[in-house]
């Protein structure tokens, strides 16, 4: 079976095959017996859409399930390809003769370029990853 991400969540909004559902993203202390005396924890609602599996009402409680693997692949494409694109191109740009200003200027330039082509498929990744409530 394969591994799969899971949040519990209240139901929105019904349209068709999709749900809005309301999920509480917590810290890691959030659910600590002294999380109110110290202020370190921190809990976030977020509004995710869903594909149906079955049929639901709103303010129903569900879960909402991504395949683990999306969740790394998300991780390579938001974090790992722009950080390494970035020290390669400061790398690569000093190496040719650009002073530490233009170097670091243009790799910033280089991951903003790389985010924006991210954008121009975003169509095609909101396809790929997708939440399916159960």
């Amino acid at each position: 079976m394969e591994e799969s991400i899971r949040h519990k969540g209240i139901v929105e909004r019904v349209d068709g095959e999709m749900a809005v559902v309301r999920i509480a993203q917590t810290s890691a202390c959030a659910s600590c017996h002294a999380a109110k005396m110290c202020m370190a924890s921190e809990s976030r609602e977020k509004r995710i859409e869903a594909r149906l599996s079955s049929p639901v009402e709103v303010g129903q409680e569900v879960d909402v399930v991504v395949r683990e693997q999306l969740g790394w692949l998300a991780v390579v494409l938001a974090y790992v390809i722009p950080f390494v694109l970035l020290v390669v191109a400061v790398a690569g740009l000093g190496k040719i003769g650009w002073s530490e200003t233009w170097a670091g200027t243009g790799a910033l330039v280089s991951v903003a370029v790389y985010y924006g082509v991210l954008r121009l498929f975003r169509d095609k990744l909101q396809r790929k990853f997708t939440f399916y409530v159960e």
